[in-house]
């Protein structure tokens, strides 16, 4: 009897652009046939989530959905990955072991990043895409299975395939339908849609009641912006203005576009120069001349001499000066990279 699928298992893209709905009419032309499928467009426009709804809509639906991002693995780990290995295929290999390919038999293989595979693994992929069968890394036997290949990428493949980076043979075979990815800032109708989304699954997430929307700043804000990181860094920001909210019975009204804003190492310097270890509370100090110079120029000074001073009082371990000046490791690191400290030697993390 076959499974029938609970709504939560299906994706859900949001939005009603143009664009958006174009793109959704693709997807549902292109996910009944059993052909791959390259879905392509900027990062953090959704591909994960377009190769989830092909495979819902799909015919195979209830069979499985293996997914595998090619950027995250080296050429030979990328080979086992996909296409499994047998026992004593290489140092380590105690048992044989299926890959993605064989996970994937009946189903869908979802392929991200397509465009780093090496042209080896390239030329393993066009085989089983054309015959359905392969050889386990280590083996001699061909295996055949039947998978649906979605492969997905925001590189210019046919650019790499002119030059030679990319197999034009295997480019014709993923490309038997391609289906682009608006970016965000040509779909400013979804803008507020998608934040509303992001925003009240925050705010459950949170424990808080309910989202109280947006003031219209706060909207100017989000629709002002380009999102170069398209839905995920509307996400994100979205996620931090609910979470960061000091207020959040009331309508947020501050979108955190920057995640830096206000957090110089100046504002915190004063405040936190007492968590300095007390083993040399001495070296956080104010500069002894003026800088000279106009007044970004002097913070930015003064900045750099806070960061060397905590640094050399934690004994250049960047965890204990970035707890001393009150920042986050990560924030600390941003700072270190702007200034350039670190660069002319090695410091300790």
């Amino acid at each position: 009897m076959a499974r029938i699928p609970r709504e939560s298992e299906a994706p859900t893209p949001l939005g009603v652009s143009p664009p958006f709905l174009e793109m959704l009419a693709h997807i549902s032309q292109a996910a009944p046939l059993d052909r791959p499928v390259l879905a392509i467009g900027e990062r953090g426009t959704g591909k994960e989530l377009v190769a989830g709804r092909l495979n819902f809509l799909s015919r195979r639906w209830d069979r499985p959905f293996i997914k595998l991002n090619c950027a995250a693995l080296s050429e030979s780990l990328l080979d086992s990955e996909l296409f499994g290995h047998e026992a004593g295929a290489f140092t380590g290999a105690a048992k044989r072991r299926p890959g993605r390919f064989e996970l994937a038999d009946g189903g869908t293989l979802f392929l991200d990043e397509i465009a780093t595979a090496s042209l080896a693994v390239q030329e393993k992929l066009l085989r089983v895409i054309e015959y359905g069968s392969f050889e386990r890394v280590g083996g001699g036997e061909p295996v055949h299975v039947d998978v649906r290949v979605i492969a997905a990428t925001h590189a210019d493949l046919p650019a790499m395939a002119r030059a030679g980076k990319f197999r034009a043979d295997l480019l014709d075979r993923l490309a038997f339908d391609v289906i682009a990815l608006p970016p965000l800032r040509h779909r400013r109708e979804d803008i507020e849609l998608l934040a509303s989304h992001f925003a009240t699954r925050m705010t459950a997430e949170l424990g808080r009641e309910a989202f109280a929307g947006f003031t219209s700043r706060a909207k100017d804000t989000l629709l002002a912006h380009d999102w170069p990181g398209n839905v995920r860094e509307l996400r994100n920001v979205v996620e931090r203005s609910v979470y960061r909210m000091e207020k959040p019975e009331r309508p947020l009204d501050r979108v955190l576009v920057d995640p830096f804003a206000g957090a110089t190492v100046a504002a915190f310097g004063t405040q936190h120069a007492q968590a300095v270890p007390a083993a040399r509370p001495e070296t956080i100090s104010a500069p002894a001349e003026p800088v000279e110079g106009d007044f970004l120029t002097r913070t930015r000074a003064y900045e750099a001499k806070l960061l060397r001073e905590a640094l050399e009082a934690a004994r250049f371990n960047q965890a204990n000066a970035a707890r001393a000046l009150g920042l986050t490791y990560y924030q600390f690191r941003h700072y270190l990279k702007t200034h350039g400290i670190g660069q002319e030697k090695k410091i300790a993390s």
